[in-house]
Formats: structure tokens, C-alpha cells, sequence
């Protein structure tokens, strides 16, 4: 069964590492096993800010590029600074399930467990910009 996806004008997919931008609406139907990745799910390295969008980036490359190893190293050092880092239940449970992921080498699921990741940091910060503001007033 082919995946299809649907394009809007403008909008940009990754197919085995080529960028593809849509001109008007697109549908694409791919009849194989390739690597894909949707615009809102591309990261541009000056947006790996952070340690969860960092791994983040570095798991959307070891899926794009899954024969340079130097990308699997750097998921790996990055996920045991995020594990050591994030004490939160539910940020240890998304830990477990990016841990059964990367041993696997499914980085496309990687990516959905650290987008879970981000969410919770972005929380955290959130928190700490309230209290630097309310301690400041």
C-alpha cells in the first residue's frame, strides 16, 4: 500500500535526504520503503537550542543519514544528558520509550518521543521565566 501525502503550496517534505517544496497543492504517493520527513518535522540547526531540541535534531539526522554513525553517537550523548537532567515521571517514561527506540534504530518514532521531551522542557522553562519574572517584581 503506497503512503500518500497530501502538499499545500509552499510546503516542504524530505524525501531520502532531497528537499521538496511544493508549487500549488501536491499529492505525492510513495510506493516504497524511503525516509521522509514533513516540513513541521525538519529542524534547522540554529533551532537545536536546548538539550531536548538538540536531541531532537541529532534523531532527525540519524534517521535522514542512518549510515553516518557520528549522528547515532551524538543521539546517544545527548540522551544520557537529557536522562540525567529531566526527574519528572513523565519525562523518565518518555526517556524509556526513546531508549527502546534508538536500540532498534527507529529514529523516526525517536523523533515523535522527543517532541514529547521538548513539550515537557518548554514546561519547565516556562515555569522558571514566571518565577524569575514574580521574583523580580
Amino acid at each position: 500500500m503506497a503512503l500518500r501525502i497530501d502538499l499545500r503550496d509552499g510546503e516542504s517534505v524530505v524525501v531520502n535526504g532531497a528537499v521538496l517544496c511544493a508549487s500549488g497543492r501536491a499529492r505525492i504517493l510513495v510506493q516504497n520503503r524511503v525516509t521522509i520527513l514533513r516540513g513541521t518535522e525538519i529542524m534547522l540547526p540554529e533551532q537545536a537550542t536546548t538539550p531536548a531540541r538538540r536531541l531532537y535534531f541529532a534523531c532527525m539526522m540519524a534517521y535522514l543519514e542512518p549510515e553516518v554513525e557520528a549522528y547515532r553517537d551524538d543521539v546517544l550523548s545527548l540522551y544520557e544528558a537529557i536522562f540525567d537532567t529531566f526527574v519528572g515521571e513523565e519525562a523518565k517514561l518518555s526517556c524509556g520509550k526513546l531508549a527502546t527506540f534508538m536500540a532498534t534504530g527507529d529514529f523516526f518514532r525517536a523523533l515523535g518521543v522527543c517532541r514529547e521531551l521538548i513539550e515537557y522542557e518548554d514546561g519547565i522553562l516556562e515555569r522558571m521565566e514566571s518565577a524569575g519574572a514574580q521574583a523580580a517584581a
